[in-house]
């Protein structure tokens, strides 16, 4: 998918390794879908044992693939050389109308019908979820599993912020 183009331009190797161990990661190819890139990020992830196994890998292209749709959304370079493994914003929840609405923002809107579908419809409900809780309803990347945590976990401190205060 690199078109035969160098993927690190003009970079000495000691360049490249102290940029990857900063989170540097590549943008997108052109034409690239967002799905399949989260999933080369997903692989590049700096602690091997949060990559996916081959298993699950097979399972992402086999679920891609039967979903041709989420292959049409094409992934954009952002702007300037550095693409952070993880986008370490955090969003407030309260923004959001809907737990598709936060899915979307944390990009792991490919789980949305799974949420629906296992009864996570509410703030409330996702909050109390459990990594179990993510594997059973179908998210099996180790990557996703903690983003999507570490997301209820910020969730969670902002509820504790925002509850009323009883005297």
């Amino acid at each position: 998918m690199s078109y035969g183009e160098r993927p690190y331009w003009d970079m000495s190797n000691q360049d490249v390794i102290n940029a990857v161990e900063q989170d540097y990661r590549l943008p997108p190819p052109m034409d690239c879908p967002t799905a399949l890139h989260q999933l080369m990020l997903d692989c590049w992830v700096r602690d091997r044992n949060l990559r996916p196994k081959f298993s699950q890998i097979v399972n992402t292209l086999d679920k891609l693939i039967r979903n041709a749709a989420s292959l049409k959304v094409i992934a954009s370079a952002q702007s300037g050389m550095s693409q952070p493994l993880l986008d370490r914003t955090v969003p407030d929840y309260t923004t959001f109308t809907t737990v598709g609405d936060w899915l979307d923002a944390i990009k792991m809107g490919r789980y949305k019908e799974s949420f629906v579908s296992a009864g996570f419809a509410s703030f409330d409900l996702v909050a109390q979820m459990t990594a179990e809780d993510l594997l059973r309803i179908g998210v099996t990347l180790a990557g996703h599993q903690k983003k999507i945590l570490s997301s209820i976990q910020d969730m969670r401190l902002q509820m504790n912020q925002t509850l009323p205060v009883q005297v």
